[in-house]
């Protein structure tokens, strides 16, 4: 099994179906829960063991070949699938998702929906979720067009048209009519199974259209941006606003690194990116909403200390642990459960934070806009980021052996000072826009002189250090450091010389905690192509965004991480980071609408 993998869902779950239209990973009810399917990370072998369980597949038999697609503009995935006797089946897979009542309807639900479209072809229904990150099958119970799934923390229920014997026992059929699956909650369907599914699709896919239609998009590259912008969409957790990093756990950095975590939480550190993509998309609605989020999280932070990673309800407790009975992928476990990193210090958060917060006291469409009271609810962040900001910590990359005074990190303080300063000036605060601006600049100040390293004519990673990391490409993009600063143009080019790999940039090539690292984040070659943009390096800022556009798989997804010799994809996917990086260089790069013509 590779991660040419697609995902659907509807802000309240996710499922990731393989080339084949096997569920290969979906955790109900929601993004954090266990999984329910979890062949993604078994043995990864073709085929299904007769005794394997966290499997949802329709099999064909005799198959020859796959062919599958989103349907435009939506979250629907269409596969067929073709034997080598002429028969061939389509299979329609989403999960329901439109306006009702005055609010949306997202139920926990996948909906299935198989025909035959060619010759006489043969299918088997393999359905055996488990419970409990790998527990035996579930308890069994079943009524005429039903069939429950009992365990201990939850109980689906299966309601369908096919035969229950054959969703039981599992035996070849032909298929000659149309079947649908409904998958949810144990919850009765009053109506005909059939119209309830074709309802559901045509409601969800004019709701996805109408989405779409909605979006300010570049006029290059519309097509990638969409399909990221509505991957995007799916990594929200409608219920709180939280913005997962992903939603899955444990697909490995690199094959048998031990780089295997846990992405299914929110990251303070990603909330300027995601909300710079939101506003640039005009994804107004969702972006307010995450910043509810995020502001709800710094209200309730305690001493105002704020962690790096919180769960989606905003639980602050995610201690980490290995599911042992889950191989992992292609083998590659641990198989890890929750992310330690939560009890990290990593002093960039308030920076974060505050960056995000920002948008509420300038951008005049949103419904609930900043004021005073929020203004001093984030100075108590911006306090603890000006006495911090020279403190070690586990800086961006979260190591977990070793603390340091991290470049970023100080650097994301001193944008804590520098937001509240423009923020209070916005407010017409002048004695707080004064204060403020006297801490940015005294920060300022000690950070260029603390690190910059001038045997390497560059910015470092840390205070008095040699290193460089991908995070000081961000030095113009959060406003530390001009585009016509000198320093800015030859720090980009102390990392070309250390961390460009090919055409990938690595976020740090020294030695850490697992070895040395073999695979590139793929966000930092999208902020190296920012980077690139901002020197006037156009032409080689657009050419190296073509062949990132190539690296994403069949379904235009991108992944965490990519090998830089051989375009292989690893790590959690979709990994949310990497999509807003596409669409962030798409909205830099983009000629306008205006020149278009």
């Amino acid at each position: 099994m590779d991660l040419n993998l697609a995902v659907i869902g509807n802000g309240s779950f996710s499922a990731l179906l393989n080339e084949r239209a096997d569920i290969v990973w979906a955790c109900l009810p929601r993004f954090d829960s266990e999984p329910v399917f979890s062949s993604l990370l078994q043995n990864g072998k073709p085929g299904i063991a007769a005794d394997q369980v966290g499997v949802f597949a329709i099999e064909l038999m005799d198959i020859e070949r796959t062919e599958q697609r989103y349907l435009p503009n939506t979250a629907i995935v269409v596969t067929c699938l073709y034997d080598r006797f002429g028969g061939a089946v389509e299979i329609r897979d989403f999960a329901p998702r439109f306006g009702q009542y005055g609010r949306f309807f997202r139920p926990i639900m996948l909906v299935r929906q198989i025909r035959p479209i060619a010759g006489n072809p043969r299918i088997r229904i393999v359905l055996r979720p488990s419970f409990d990150y790998g527990d035996p099958p579930a308890e069994i119970t079943h009524g005429s067009n039903h069939v429950r799934y009992v365990g201990a923390s939850q109980v689906l229920r299966l309601t369908t048209n096919a035969s229950i014997t054959t969703v039981l026992e599992e035996p070849a059929f032909i298929l000659n009519r149309e079947l649908t699956l409904l998958l949810g909650p144990d919850e009765t369907i009053a109506q005909p199974i059939a119209d309830v599914g074709n309802r559901f699709f045509e409601q969800t896919r004019e709701h996805w259209h109408r989405w779409v239609r909605s979006l300010g998009i570049p006029f290059e590259w519309q097509k990638e941006v969409i399909r990221a912008a509505i991957t995007l969409k799916l990594s929200g957790f409608e219920d709180t606003g939280a913005i997962i990093a992903a939603p899955t756990t444990s697909l490995p950095e690199a094959p048998h690194s031990g780089r295997n975590w846990d992405y299914r939480y929110c990251w303070m550190r990603d909330a300027y990116f995601v909300v710079n993509s939101l506003n640039r998309l005009g994804a107004t609605r969702m972006m307010e909403h995450y910043l509810g989020y995020i502001i709800n999280i710094a209200a309730n932070a305690a001493d105002e200390r704020l962690q790096p990673v919180y769960s989606i309800s905003g639980e602050a407790n995610l201690d980490e642990w290995i599911a042992d009975k889950l191989p992992g992928y292609r083998g590659h476990g641990p198989v890890r459960v929750g992310n330690q990193a939560y009890a990290q210090v990593q002093n960039d958060v308030y920076g974060a934070a505050i960056l995000a917060a920002t948008h509420l006291f300038f951008d005049e469409r949103l419904a609930h806009p900043g004021d005073e009271a929020l203004f001093h609810r984030l100075e108590k962040l911006g306090e603890t980021a000006a006495r911090l900001y020279c403190e070690p910590d586990a800086g961006p990359w979260e190591l977990r052996k070793s603390v340091r005074v991290h470049t970023f990190s100080s650097v994301m303080c001193w944008v804590a000072c520098d937001r509240l300063a423009k923020i209070a000036a916005r407010l017409a605060l002048a004695d707080r826009c004064d204060y403020w601006r006297e801490h940015a600049d005294r920060l300022h100040a000690d950070i260029c002189r603390q690190a910059w390293n001038e045997d390497e004519n560059s910015f470092v990673e840390s205070f008095g250090g040699n290193d460089l990391d991908a995070s000081l490409l961000l030095l113009h993009e959060l406003g530390f450091l001009k585009a016509d600063d000198p320093r800015f143009a030859a720090t980009v080019a102390a990392v070309e010389r250390h961390l460009k790999r090919g055409d990938f940039v690595f976020r740090y090539i020294r030695e850490d905690d697992f070895g040395p690292p073999e695979t590139a984040f793929l966000i930092c070659t999208f902020w190296y192509v920012d980077a690139l943009a901002t020197l006037g390096r156009a032409d080689e800022a657009r050419a190296l965004f073509e062949r990132l556009l190539a690296c994403r798989n069949t379904h235009g997804l991108l992944s965490e991480d990519i090998n830089p010799t051989t375009g292989e994809l690893w790590g959690n996917l979709p990994q949310t980071y990497s999509m807003v990086g596409l669409i962030n260089s798409a909205m830099r790069l983009s000629k306008s609408w205006e020149d278009a013509f």
